[in-house]
């Protein structure tokens, strides 16, 4: 029997909903099913679904039903209006991520437009290809230790068009050698006992090593916190997203770190602490 589009989404949702899952997943799959988007979706609800497009849309939802990100099964996100693919190698990019680009972005006006880059831990590639396009001069340096996530990242530069310098290795060590004007991150932060509390869209589909890290979450921030004052350039602008409980311990890490720089804590468009800016002027 055929569906509209309306019955086969509002049965979509009742089912995910009854088994904890994000509902509005099957809005995205049904957008990418009939390749349309949201407002022609709205627009066309009471349209027939084709065979196919039927077939393909309850294929997929049993997919969702696993608690397989509607990411990997569609295999893109969006971010910062750019397209991405995504997979198992990568963390789905977040719209909280976005605003560490925008913050870094507003606070780097006042260096160089070919300002050097860095993005330590880029995964998909949105953060520092992200960058590059707001800034074509810039010249932005990626890195990460997974070479399958480097793999993800190499495709993303290419179909978003931009020229980015992609490095693997851990943390700092494939930059070390070079001096800095912006280096951002978004570090693992999760501390590993925190799992439990953890939806198994993301506990089962994302990779762990880009999501959890000892130390209850601080890790990465002690490493960098370490590493970067012989790194940087003055003046010069580190940004980190962290999570919403790590403001005042990552900004004292940095403050020791940087002790003339300016550090910030600033909130996400939620109003939860989200990401540190650290500003050296001198």
């Amino acid at each position: 029997m055929t569906e509209r589009i309306y019955e086969a989404l509002q049965r979509a949702k009742t089912r995910l909903a009854s088994n904890n899952l994000d509902e509005n997943a099957a809005q995205l799959l049904m957008e990418h099913v009939t390749n349309k988007s949201g407002a022609s979706l709205l627009a066309d609800l009471r349209e027939p679904l084709t065979p196919e497009q039927q077939t393909d849309f309850w294929n997929k939802t049993e997919q969702l039903l696993t608690g397989k990100p509607v990411q990997h099964i569609i295999g893109t996100e969006m971010f910062y209006g750019l397209s991405f693919e995504v997979n198992e190698h990568v963390l789905i990019p977040r719209p909280e991520t976005e605003e560490l680009v925008f913050g870094a972005l507003e606070r780097s006006k006042h260096l160089p437009e070919d300002a050097r880059v860095a993005d330590i831990g880029t995964g998909s590639g949105a953060i520092a290809i992200a960058y590059k396009k707001e800034r074509p001069n810039a010249m932005v340096t990626a890195v990460d230790i997974s070479e399958a996530a480097l793999e993800v990242a190499k495709r993303n530069a290419s179909h978003n068009g931009v020229s980015i310098d992609f490095r693997q290795g851990d943390l700092t060590n494939p930059i070390a050698m070079e001096k800095w004007d912006i280096v951002l991150s978004n570090p693992p932060y999760i501390a590993v006992e925190e799992s439990v509390d953890m939806s198994r869209t993301v506990l089962d589909f994302e990779p762990h090593g880009a999501l959890f890290a000892e130390d209850d979450g601080l890790f990465f921030y002690k490493k960098l916190a370490e590493n970067l004052p012989p790194l940087m350039n003055v003046p010069s602008v580190i940004g980190l997203e962290i999570g919403y409980q790590q403001g005042p311990a990552v900004a004292r890490l940095f403050e020791n770190a940087f002790p003339a720089a300016r550090v910030s804590i600033v909130k996400d468009i939620n109003g939860k602490d989200r990401m540190i800016f650290c500003e050296i002027d001198e």
